[in-house]
């Protein structure tokens, strides 16, 4: 351990997926910089998809795969949701930390700066910055093409050799023959497919939020990207519609909604702009979600139609337990009405 550390701890953020060689440089950094070093990652609870295909807790085992025993007892893990909300993000992040490590403390925030994507590392001032340098040509977007997309295992395993610690290569390799891989190689080429045809937007779509006697209505997705998990109602907007209209329109499509036009109206109770650039896999997608709050003891009949596989009232009670079974940021629609992470019960941290 080296005798130069100036800090208390070392924080490194990151979705890791996978975990490169570029990550690597940054991890060896922080653990030269401090004594502890806490990895937040990020996107923990959400359903898997061909963006963010491994679990917290596989990434935390990847990494860990990674280091030696000593390393492995100076690193921490620790879980963090997305909230598509910068604010709310980093401060819940900084209290991650925080409360790990017991009181104020020098922290050093380790970190390249990429992108528009990377101004996150300017929103922690009672940290540190520490700067490295780019680390060749490594990307983790490009990795997953080369992962999903590659039809010889030998060429897949000569093109991410020089990009990836071993061990997560030979990860790689044992995760791919487990059932998730083929279905989020599917999505994963339907949605480059998608690309080809409509470009990358910007795109509008439209949501549903409706209650009825504590109870939320959620469709089942009938295809690609996110087939199988649950969603609000909705979809794009058409050309001569306004966003009332094409909310209303996508849920009688989608449920088979019977109310009146007049009576969903009269139970609009908020609207909300969702823009965050990373919301959806597809590209640059823009929703206006609507809250129709219906007030009613008996939930109308619905059923799954057009996109929907299945649609059905949840009680608000569920909803919280069920975030890793909702499509894209769904449940970051449902918690700005509802304050569903009020509820929520996860386990904030964790040690590997």
């Amino acid at each position: 351990m080296s005798q130069q550390m100036n800090f208390e701890a070392a924080v490194l953020i990151g979705r890791f997926q996978p975990f490169h060689n570029g990550h690597a440089a940054l991890l060896t950094k922080a653990l030269e910089s401090a004594p502890r070093v806490f990895v937040i990652l990020g996107s923990a609870y959400a359903a898997r998809n061909a963006k963010n295909p491994f679990s917290w807790e596989e990434r935390a085992a990847m990494i860990g795969c990674t280091l030696d025993d000593g390393q492995r007892e100076r690193v921490s893990f620790l879980p963090m949701r997305d909230y598509y909300d910068d604010s709310r993000w980093a401060a819940g992040a900084a209290e991650l930390v925080e409360n790990s490590l017991g009181r104020k403390a020098r922290v050093a925030l380790i970190g390249y700066v990429k992108d528009a994507s990377s101004q996150y590392l300017n929103r922690f001032p009672n940290w540190e910055f520490i700067g490295m340098p780019a680390q060749g040509e490594i990307d983790a977007t490009s990795l997953r093409r080369i992962w999903f997309e590659g039809e010889d295992a030998n060429v897949t395993r000569a093109l991410l050799a020089p990009l990836l610690p071993p061990a997560v290569l030979h990860y790689l390799q044992g995760w791919a023959v487990l059932p998730h891989f083929a279905s989020l190689r599917t999505e994963h080429l339907a949605i480059e497919e998608g690309k080809k045809i409509w470009g990358l937007g910007p795109f509008i779509t439209v949501d549903a939020v409706v209650k009825a006697s504590d109870q939320i209505l959620l469709v089942k997705r009938g295809r690609a990207p996110g087939k199988g998990l649950w969603a609000l109602p909705g979809g794009f907007l058409d050309g001569r519609e306004r966003v009332l209209q094409g909310a209303i329109r996508e849920l009688r499509e989608e449920t088979g909604f019977g109310l009146l036009d007049a009576t969903l109206e009269e139970a609009l109770a908020g609207t909300a702009v969702f823009d965050h650039p990373d919301r959806s896999s597809r590209g640059r997608t823009i929703t206006h979600a609507h809250f129709f709050d219906l007030k009613i003891a008996r939930p109308p009949q619905v059923a799954g139609a057009d996109d929907a596989a299945e649609a059905r009232w949840v009680p608000i009670t569920e909803l919280a337990a069920m975030e890793g079974e909702l499509f894209e940021d769904h449940f970051n629609i449902l918690d700005h009405f509802l304050a569903l992470s009020q509820q929520d019960a996860h386990v904030s941290t964790s040690r590997a």
